[in-house]
């Protein structure tokens, strides 16, 4: 299934979340990532993790699940960020109901949040079916839900919204430490499909995030996705909610270059509600500040492991 991203013309810097992990030195990037396998660890490293895991075994006190490095990472986490599949798939397996797979790095990332940066679905998967929490925050508050839904991972999106059906609802309603749920990383990241999705899901599209009171429909004005005003306002979006600086997503129309989106909302606001506000207050994109690296696909080196390198 292709993800539909409809066209963010002019598109603003409403990201929203977060860093990538860290185990040790943080390398570049994202858009042009190096391999994060274990073919990208130093030889002597990848020579090390691999007898590590291979030497695991089955014991009373399982001595393996105590390790961390020294960024608080376990082994769990160590195989998800090098993409070592069957070392994660075996530990997963030897761990199932355990706590231990809730553990949180010194990012607050689990398992399941790497799992999903690195876009890993069958440890997604396997992590949810073992009894991973999907509804534990990282340190920027987001849920691995959130991560997928900025990502635009289709597939991992699909699992987090069908594993974690008891939860799902607050996860929905929860809102990362930028103060966006789901549904406005979506709109900010212009998804259409997955926009469609969380309202199906049951998702409010009028929620208002936490920085200005923009709910969906003002920040597809901001960032001029007539698609995604059009997909809005054709799921129900009010045309008269207010941010808190009482504007309209008409009133964010001002100054803004595509007249079909002005057009549009204009006919459907009521013409009280068309002039500006005499507020002082701004809602424009420039309040925003930058709101996440995107390094979270970043490799690991110096990773040190039952107190070795």
């Amino acid at each position: 299934m292709e993800l539909y991203r409809g066209s963010n013309t002019n598109q603003m810097d409403y990201n929203d979340d977060g860093r990538g992990p860290k185990s040790g030195k943080m390398l570049a990037s994202n858009d042009d990532r190096l391999d994060s396998g274990l073919d990208s660890l130093k030889e002597e490293e990848c020579t090390y993790v691999e007898s590590a895991f291979e030497r695991m075994r089955v014991a009373e006190d399982e001595p393996w699940k105590k390790e961390l490095t020294e960024d608080g990472d376990t082994y769990l986490h160590l195989a998800v960020i090098h993409e070592a599949k069957d070392a994660a798939l075996k530990i997963i397996s030897l761990s199932y109901g355990d706590p231990f797979l809730n553990i949180q790095n010194n990012q607050r990332q689990t398992a399941l949040h790497l799992a999903v940066i690195t876009e890993q679905p069958l440890i997604v998967e396997q992590l949810l079916k073992a009894g991973c929490d999907a509804s534990l925050v990282d340190e920027r508050g987001n849920t691995a839900l959130h991560i997928a839904c900025r990502k635009g991972s289709l597939a991992c999106f699909s699992l987090l919204t069908q594993g974690c059906r008891q939860q799902l609802p607050a996860i929905l309603q929860a809102p990362n430490y930028n103060g966006q749920k789901c549904i406005h990383v979506v709109a900010i990241q212009g998804y259409l499909s997955l926009l469609e999705s969380l309202i199906q899901l049951g998702a409010d599209i009028d929620a208002q995030e936490q920085c200005n009171g923009r709910t969906a429909l003002h920040l597809a004005v901001d960032l001029q996705n007539f698609e995604l005003v059009k997909l809005l306002i054709s799921k129900g979006a009010d045309v008269h909610s207010f941010t808190y600086g009482g504007h309209t997503p008409y009133h964010l129309t001002y100054g803004r270059a595509n007249t079909d989106i002005q057009k549009v909302l204009y006919e459907l606001t009521a013409p009280h509600l068309r002039e500006l506000p005499e507020s002082e207050s701004d809602d424009s994109d420039e309040d925003y500040e930058e709101q996440y690296d995107d390094d979270d696909e970043a490799i690991y080196d110096d990773i040190k492991m039952m107190g070795q390198v």
